[in-house]
């Protein structure tokens, strides 16, 4: 892995006098992050380091409950993606109840949730969060780049956003019980069908679901061909690629095995078993952080870190199993002319992509009258053991719980999509920061520039995602002896 972040952790014996810039706390996170940057005498950047400052404690206080208690509680990480938990602890739990398999109509049920799901999060991610600084610039004015903004200047993009959210969020209301924090599924299958109606109702907006989605693509793909040159380099680094795949190696959300990608695209690992992850992955532990640092286990902690996510996922599958989907994911791999892509800004792409591929598999499963059946659970062989790995919007995401003979859980262990991605968005932020802060005096646009690139990754922690104009992050430059020498606010 080229230029490591690993070999900047701890700041050269002769760097000289250091200054600190922090950003405390990043905006649109869930719970609280700070960027800090260590700068030369000649404000060169020596360090950069992403801090995840808040302790959740979930692997902890989930032992001790009883195992059917846990999809619904497991949800609570997270307002925006609760149903990629919700599935993937009850994925894990279908094992210790020894539902193997679960019903046509309780595995179509999860599936239809899902991917109402991916919808939903992309959706949200890109028309809200993301595409003011896309359709504005980076430095266009801060008051500006929000989704009142958007919809001023672009009322039809804005309002294609807005419905396509809309819809996936319906989708997850029909399946789970409600928008947020459902209670559908249940271990071994689940808790509620589809009537006709209900499936009529949605089969009655596919169509413009659909359309709107191709729109989406169509637009982002418009954004990368006016300006190439920045879009594919823009924090561009190099790293190692993970997801699951199908049995047949096409693009799988909620099922499938571990393939793993070196930089250039050769298969490091193929069909892993997901039940098997820990001998694939181990976590590494730093002090400045409460988040982990995975990495493939064979490679070691320095060339072993991975990207997760859309960027991924569609370069890592043979095929994406909806036509409208793959013409588009074809189209995305000529873009890199015969190499990976690496570019932070083409998760945008991708995600767009993964969209519509949400949609076409929405209106196929709508049709399907399983999702009407009476037979939503199954049972088997009690276990004391299971591991639930499924792709949430943002990357693999696995759930690994035991449970003991009083039904307790014994042991928990959470990666969630944004760990895996965790060194990745470091060192996308050492990059931006290199190229744009080097020898430069602060400015909001720097601020945003940086947040942009922890953006493209789509971290799943939104709590602070909904402010207009104003965020809630501030830039202090330090000297050697940490005495305060400036501080930078957004501009309102």
């Amino acid at each position: 892995m080229e230029d490591a972040l690993f070999a900047l952790e701890t700041a050269p014996a002769d760097a000289g006098p250091l200054r600190r810039v922090a950003i405390d706390p990043v905006s649109r996170v869930e719970g609280h992050g700070k960027v800090s940057l260590l700068l030369d005498e000649n404000d060169q950047v020596q360090q950069v380091r992403l801090h995840i400052v808040e302790f959740r404690g979930f692997e902890k206080f989930i032992q001790g409950r009883p195992y059917w208690e846990v999809p619904v509680m497991v949800q609570r990480l997270c307002g925006i993606c609760p149903v990629s938990h919700h599935l993937a602890a009850a994925k894990a739990l279908d094992q210790v109840v020894g539902a193997a398999p679960l019903t046509p109509s309780a595995g179509k049920l999860r599936r239809l949730m899902h991917y109402g799901q991916i919808l939903q999060s992309h959706a949200l991610h890109f028309f809200h969060l993301s595409s003011p600084d896309l359709l504005f610039g980076f430095d266009s004015e801060a008051g500006q780049r929000n989704i009142v903004g958007v919809a001023a200047a672009y009322p039809e993009v804005a309002k294609q956003g807005v419905l396509l959210r809309k819809f996936g969020q319906e989708v997850i209301r029909l399946t789970a019980g409600k928008r947020v924090h459902g209670t559908g599924a249940i271990p071994g299958g689940v808790n509620r069908a589809l009537s006709r109606p209900e499936r009529d109702r949605l089969l009655a907006e596919i169509e413009s679901v659909i359309y709107w989605s191709r729109q989406a693509v169509q637009l982002v793909k418009r954004l990368h061909a006016a300006d190439p040159a920045f879009y594919d380099g823009f924090g561009t680094f190099r790293s190692n690629l993970l997801s699951l795949v199908g049995a047949d190696g096409a693009l799988d959300f909620y099922d499938g095995a571990l393939r793993a990608r070196d930089a250039d695209g050769k298969i490091l690992v193929d069909a892993f078993a997901v039940s098997r992850y820990h001998e694939l992955i181990r976590e590494e532990v730093k002090p400045w952080s409460y988040m982990k640092f995975p990495f493939l286990a064979a490679l070691g902690s320095q060339e072993g870190w991975y990207k997760v996510g859309p960027l991924a996922r569609v370069q890592n599958c043979d095929s994406i199993p909806t036509p409208l989907a793959e013409i588009e994911r074809r189209e995305f791999i000529d873009h890199g002319h015969g190499e990976l892509i690496h570019a932070p800004l083409a998760y945008h792409w991708a995600r767009m992509i993964e969209m519509l591929h949400a949609a076409e598999k929405i209106g196929e499963l709508l049709n399907d009258d399983d999702l009407s059946g009476t037979e939503l659970c199954s049972s088997g062989t009690r276990k004391r053991e299971g591991v639930g790995v499924i792709e949430a919007p943002r990357g693999t995401l696995i759930h690994h719980y035991r449970v003991d003979d009083d039904d307790l859980v014994t042991m928990c262990n959470l990666i969630v999509s944004t760990t895996h991605n965790n060194q990745p968005m470091n060192e996308a932020i050492r990059r931006v920061a290199r190229r744009y802060l080097n020898g430069r005096q602060l400015s909001d646009s720097l601020l945003n520039h940086i947040e942009v690139a922890i953006r493209a990754f789509d971290p799943c922690l939104s709590c602070a995602t909904h402010a207009l104009g104003k965020m809630p992050l501030q830039l202090e430059l330090h000297d050697a002896r940490g005495q305060l020498i400036e501080r930078l606010r957004p501009v309102a």
